[in-house]
C-alpha cells in the first residue's frame, strides 16, 4: 500500500490537509516532476477515486511538449479506479466500486446540446475532475476527486472480470466512436486512416465495424502488421511516395476514398487527405487540436471538388454506454493495444515513450 493509501485507510481524527499522495505534476513547458501533493478533499455530491491505472493521450503530450496550458497542473484523463470516499448526498456510488470516470459532462439542455454538439457546450468545457490545482482530469496522480455533475452523470460503473486497464479504453474509444460517426462513415465505403498509433488502430476497427473497408498508413513496421492483423486490406509506408494513393485507387476503381480519416497531428496530411479524398468525399481531422497550428490547400478542392473537411472533438455523452459497452465485452483487441505500462515514478519516461513511439510501442498507461 502506498504511503497515500496507507494514510486514506487509516485517516480518522487526522486532518485532511495531513493526507498527501503523490502526483506528477506539470510545472511549465515539457516538464512534469512527481511531487507530494495533498489528497484533495471532496465535498457534498463528490467522489475520490483511488486511480489504478491512466492511459496517456496525444493531447497530454502536446499540452506538456508546447506548453499549452498553465502550470501547475495535474493532467491524465483516461481514468479507472475505486471509490474510497463518497460526499453527502451521493447515491449512485458508494466505497469499494469500481469506475471509469469521464472528465466533461455537458449540461444537456443549452443552444448546443440540443443541436448534438455537447463539446461546445459551456458545461462541457468545465473540467470536472481534478488532482489539485486548476482541474485538468488528474489522473496522473494517486487519487481524484470528481465533482457534482461527473459523478452524477460522467461515471460509469466497471464490471466484474474487466481489468482497470481495459477499463481506461472507455473515453478514447468514445472519442472515436464520435469521429466515425461526424465522418459518416458506411457499409460498403472505403476509408483511409493516416497513422496507426491506438487512436488510428481505434478508427481503423471501428470503422472496419462500421462496414467498410479501410486502408491504413503508418511509417513504424509494426504498427502496420498489426493493422493488417486486425483487417486492415492494406498498410503503407507513407516514406513510399504514392504508395498509399496507389493502394487506395486499387480498392476504389481509381476514384479514390470515399472519407479519409486523419490521426496524425500533422498539418501537411490535411492536404495528402484531401489528395486521396474521391470528389464530394470527406476528410475528418482527429488530431489537429494545436490551437497555434496552421493549414494550408486547394481551394479547388473543396470549391470545385466539393470534398468535405470535418472535425471531432473529444467525447459525446450520447455513446457511453455504447463506447463501455465496446470495452466491456471485449468487442475490439485492447488489451494487445497497451504495449507499456509503468508507475507514477517512471512518468518522464513513459511521456517520452509515448512521444516518441518506436519498435512495437503502441498505447502507454500508468499504474499510479
Amino acid at each position: 500500500m502506498s504511503h497515500a493509501a496507507h494514510q486514506l485507510a487509516t485517516a480518522a481524527g487526522v486532518p485532511l490537509s495531513a493526507r498527501t499522495m503523490h502526483a506528477a505534476v506539470y510545472r511549465g513547458k515539457g516538464r512534469v516532476v512527481v511531487e507530494t501533493v495533498p489528497v484533495p478533499e471532496i465535498g457534498p455530491g463528490e467522489v475520490l477515486l483511488r486511480v489504478a491505472a491512466c492511459g496517456i493521450c496525444g493531447t497530454d503530450i502536446k499540452k506538456i511538449q508546447h506548453g499549452f496550458i498553465q502550470p501547475p497542473q495535474i493532467l491524465g484523463h483516461e481514468i479507472a479506479g475505486t471509490v474510497v470516499e463518497v460526499g453527502s448526498g451521493v447515491t449512485r456510488w458508494k466505497t469499494g466500486d469500481r469506475a471509469i470516470s469521464f472528465h466533461h459532462v455537458p449540461c444537456g439542455s443549452c443552444f448546443y446540446c440540443e443541436r448534438n454538439l455537447h463539446s461546445q457546450c459551456p458545461t462541457y468545457k468545465k473540467v470536472g475532475v481534478t488532482a489539485g490545482f486548476d482541474p485538468n482530469g488528474g489522473g496522473f496522480a494517486e487519487f481524484v476527486r470528481i465533482m457534482p455533475w461527473i459523478a452524477e452523470r460522467g461515471m460509469v460503473a466497471i464490471p466484474p472480470g474487466v481489468s482497470f486497464e481495459e477499463a481506461t479504453f472507455v473515453e478514447p474509444v468514445n472519442t472515436c466512436l464520435k469521429a466515425i460517426e461526424k465522418a459518416r462513415v458506411t457499409a460498403g465505403e472505403t476509408a483511409v486512416v493516416i497513422g496507426q498509433g491506438p487512436i488510428g488502430l481505434l478508427l481503423m476497427l471501428l470503422a472496419r465495424d462500421a462496414g467498410a473497408t479501410v486502408v491504413t498508413s503508418d511509417p513504424l513496421p509494426a504498427r502496420r502488421e498489426r493493422s493488417l492483423r486486425y483487417g486492415a486490406a492494406a498498410s503503407c509506408d507513407p516514406a513510399a511516395a504514392g504508395k498509399l494513393l496507389e493502394a487506395v485507387k486499387a480498392q476504389t476503381q481509381g476514384r479514390g476514398a470515399d472519407v479519409v480519416l486523419l490521426a496524425v497531428p500533422h498539418p501537411q496530411l490535411v492536404q495528402e487527405s484531401l489528395t486521396l479524398a474521391r470528389p464530394g468525399g470527406r476528410v475528418l481531422l482527429f488530431a489537429q487540436n494545436d490551437p497555434l497550428m496552421k493549414i494550408e490547400f486547394p481551394a479547388a478542392a473543396v470549391g470545385v471538388e466539393e470534398k468535405e473537411i470535418l472535425g471531432s472533438y473529444s467525447a459525446s455523452v450520447d455513446k457511453q454506454e455504447q463506447s463501455a459497452r465496446l470495452v466491456f465485452e471485449r468487442r475490439l483487441p485492447l488489451r494487445d493495444l497497451i504495449s507499456h505500462r509503468f508507475p507514477l515514478d517512471q512518468m518522464e519516461h513513459a511521456l517520452a515513450l509515448a512521444a516518441r513511439p518506436a519498435g512495437n510501442s503502441l498505447k502507454v498507461v500508468i499504474l499510479p
